[in-house]
């Protein structure tokens, strides 16, 4: 059997069985030391089967692009997810939406660690990328202490995937006015879909202190933050326009932390019966926008970082 084929194909289905022992042996507990993996147990089914979706469609990616360079997954790669996830996993815990909230009419929670999962994924490929998203976010949630949600943390994971797919492009700078064009109009249609129902509850608001969770009316900042994103991914394209690596980072993250945070809302229309309205209006802008302004922030300060790391190198 192929060697890349065993790797990858290893990589994805250990993945999938961290989250099935953590939902299935797991996720009836309420806290396990400082850690609460507790997924609703009516649902639970359903939830795996959207984790699984998840991973079927990265493998699927992997496999109609298999002959790229991008799929080797050895022990350096291991040892990214592991760094990865476990960076993403701190951060997520530390920057959670009851610490740092926009002040409005509703909360948008501020997860300044979305740049990490689009770092590793553009740095060291879409598998490093999509195992530092998953597992790292489900293990930032159970620190939080809410319980998981794990077809949210699948789509984290597809963030970083995403991310890391730039490289089965050669001509990067081609790829990017493409990735512009599709996130921009996808970004569009969610404004929009704001616009036309703008008292749409927020789905993320939380308010721990007076048991508030996702009844909170979405503010304008939060409906038109995924604008204010994509418009700052775009400054940050054209200012970094002979960084190729910095422009390429940021303008794929874009697409990842949408399509990966599409993934997720548009699963809860059949795990939690969510109108595709409350799903995108209450869930999908409060997360995504505020994401595309850190990945603006961040992503290029990341990857100037490594950049120098390498030079030093000699790399």
């Amino acid at each position: 059997m192929d060697k890349k084929l065993v790797s990858v194909l290893g990589a994805l289905l250990a993945l999938l069985a961290i989250f099935a022992i953590v939902m299935f042996v797991f996720g009836t507990t309420e806290t396990l030391g400082p850690f609460n993996f507790s997924v609703d147990q009516a649902t639970l089914p359903l939830r795996f089967v959207f984790v699984s979706v998840g991973v079927a469609i990265a493998f699927a990616v992997y496999f109609v692009t298999k002959e790229n360079k991008i799929w080797e997954v050895g022990t350096r790669e291991v040892v990214y997810m592991a760094i990865g996830a476990a960076l993403y996993a701190v951060f997520s815990y530390l920057f959670n939406g009851t610490v740092f909230v926009v002040p409005s009419l509703s909360q948008v929670s501020l997860r300044p660690a979305i740049a990490i999962p689009m770092f590793f994924g553009y740095a060291f490929g879409p598998v490093v990328g999509f195992f530092s998203g998953a597992v790292g976010n489900m293990f930032g949630d159970a620190l939080t202490g809410f319980g998981l949600s794990p077809q949210w943390s699948i789509g984290n994971g597809l963030v970083g995937f995403v991310a890391g797919l730039v490289h089965l492009f050669g001509d990067k700078k081609k790829s990017m006015d493409t990735v512009l064009y599709l996130g921009g109009g996808l970004a569009l249609l969610a404004t929009v879909l704001y616009f036309m129902n703008p008292g749409q509850a927020n789905m993320l608001f939380y308010d721990v202190d007076n048991g508030v969770f996702g009844d909170a009316q979405i503010s304008l900042f939060a409906g038109i933050s995924i604008l204010i994103g994509f418009a700052l991914i775009v400054v940050v394209r054209f200012v970094f326009g002979n960084n190729v690596d910095v422009a390429a980072a940021v303008t794929w993250g874009m697409l990842g932390n949408i399509i990966g945070l599409g993934f997720a809302a548009i699963s809860d229309i059949w795990i939690n019966g969510f109108s595709l309205t409350a799903t995108v209006v209450g869930q999908f802008l409060p997360a995504a926008g505020p994401n595309l302004i850190f990945a603006a922030i961040l992503v290029p300060l990341l990857v100037g970082a490594y950049s120098a790391v390498q030079r030093q190198s000699g790399r």
